[in-house]
């Protein structure tokens, strides 16, 4: 069985974790998927910032985990879920790395969403 590579994020691929001061929402179909005061947000060298939510914060009975995994050598294995009343634009719409490298160990027990699977990630003021 081969090893998965581990890589270390660097100047060549910088990763950044910090607190968002915002209160952070999700949203779809109407319903409130999670909302927090406690999101960090992630950003991975050029990519765009993502916001992970403490899963505490999310209504998980929204949720459905699927067969679906993939590996990042920077963060690890990455775990999804799916958001049944989203129907099939929502499927594996939420991602988690469940036991995260030790460069990203804060993302532990947070959550993800990608914007286009659900109908906003708010970020508000106040």
């Amino acid at each position: 069985m081969m090893s998965k590579a581990v890589k270390i994020p660097g100047p060549d691929h910088p990763i950044s974790i910090t607190p968002n001061a915002a209160r952070v929402v999700v949203t779809l179909g109407g319903r409130v998927i999670a909302d927090t005061r406690k999101a960090l947000t992630l950003q991975e060298a050029a990519y765009p910032a993502v916001q992970y939510i403490p899963r505490e914060d999310v209504d998980m009975t929204l949720l459905e985990r699927t067969e679906h995994a993939t590996y990042c050598p920077y963060k690890g294995d990455c775990a999804y879920y799916s958001i049944p009343s989203g129907g099939e634009r929502s499927v594996n719409a939420v991602w988690s790395y469940e036991a995260p490298y030790a460069a990203v160990k804060g993302i532990k027990n947070y959550l993800a969403f990608y914007p286009g699977r659900v109908d906003a990630i708010e970020e508000r003021q106040g």
